[in-house]
């Protein structure tokens, strides 16, 4: 087992590993000699560069992706804060197994390898307005899984989920992390009454676990959810082993910030897929210091403005590690 419980978390944490500065230089190297004027690709460029780093080569590939979705149910749900049940989340986990979500199309459409974790739905967390939502073998469980969901031949991950009333949790995550209000919103689509009564959760859940808001694991344990630590356990993972991350929506991004929290830099194998149309997305990515590859108003969960920004990343590495140089081509650099 990678660890056994938050203190063993922790301890991985102190001991990232960093990009490979030789990898860094080659691939740089090799973008200044291919066959287009300097910094024609924009952001491309950049990106290409950074997955060198990480994957130790000045010739990054995007061949084999995964996506990894992890479902969870929540106790804080029976305070209403969802437009849905939560048995929602055991029908869409069967969608997901017989291919007809939205994230199985992009899954195929850019080659990606999709594995789902159902994480104990027959058994929601505790209510965190009442109590933590997990206890430190639940969450340390949880954290394992997603670390161990990571496919170690992957050369991109993703993180996605699915779990009913998981903005909530989320929401909660965030406004321990970085304080103020506002980090709530419409989630899967409730009404004004729906949003006070989430607004209303989320400012209990902090007020009732204030004693733990300076340590990021424990407001993950508290106010959290078993696929958010899924999710972070992966981010975690793929870190571990050098594998390069493309981060989700919200509820992706609040498991992120927990890390970040940890130990700045915790993200920095990271790119943010896409800018989600929840409320407070926006203003998480800012917090993290990520600017999104895409904007296309999306709100579904699931991994699925992550999935989409495969084809940027694979885009990147297909014009930097398959274009000529100039010498190759025989053109003239001028």
């Amino acid at each position: 087992m990678p660890f056994q419980t938050l203190a063993d978390v922790r301890a991985l944490l102190a001991k990232l590993p960093a990009p490979d500065q030789a990898a860094i230089a080659a691939a740089e190297a090799r973008n200044g000699q291919l066959t287009k004027p300097p910094g024609a690709l924009g952001r491309l460029e950049t990106l290409a560069i950074w997955m060198a780093g990480w994957q130790g080569t000045d010739k990054p590939s995007a061949a084999k992706p995964q996506i990894a979705i992890f479902a969870g149910n929540h106790g804080v749900t029976a305070k209403g804060v969802s437009a849905f049940p939560a048995e929602v989340t055991v029908q869409m986990v069967a969608n997901f197994a017989h291919g007809g979500a939205a994230i199985n199309q992009l899954a195929k459409a850019f080659g990606a390898r999709l594995d789902v974790h159902a994480l104990e739905l027959d058994r929601p967390t505790a209510d965190f307005t009442e109590a933590p939502a997990m206890s430190e073998f639940e969450v340390i469980d949880a954290l394992r899984k997603g670390y161990e969901a990571v496919n170690l031949e992957a050369d991109l991950f993703v993180a996605g989920e699915m779990g009913i009333g998981n903005t909530t949790a989320a929401a909660a995550i965030a406004t321990a992390l970085y304080g103020g209000t506002g980090w709530a919103g419409r989630g899967t689509g409730v009404d004004d009454a729906g949003l006070r009564r989430k607004e209303a959760a989320v400012a209990a859940g902090v007020e009732r676990h204030r004693a733990v808001l300076d340590d990021p694991l424990e407001v993950l344990r508290c106010l959290g959810g078993r696929e958010i630590a899924a999710m972070a356990g992966a981010i975690l993972g793929a870190r571990m082993a050098r594998v390069p991350v493309i981060l989700d929506g919200f509820i992706a991004c609040a498991a992120a910030a927990v890390l970040e929290k940890a130990v700045p830099g915790a993200l920095d194998h990271c790119v943010a897929g896409h800018q989600s149309a929840e409320g407070a997305h926006a203003r998480l990515l800012e917090k993290l210091g990520k600017s999104p590859l895409l904007s296309l108003g999306l709100r579904l969960g699931e991994g699925s403005g992550a999935a989409l920004a495969i084809g940027v990343l694979q885009g990147a590495v297909a014009c930097h590690s398959g274009m000529a140089t100039f010498a190759e081509a025989g053109v003239a650099a001028g």
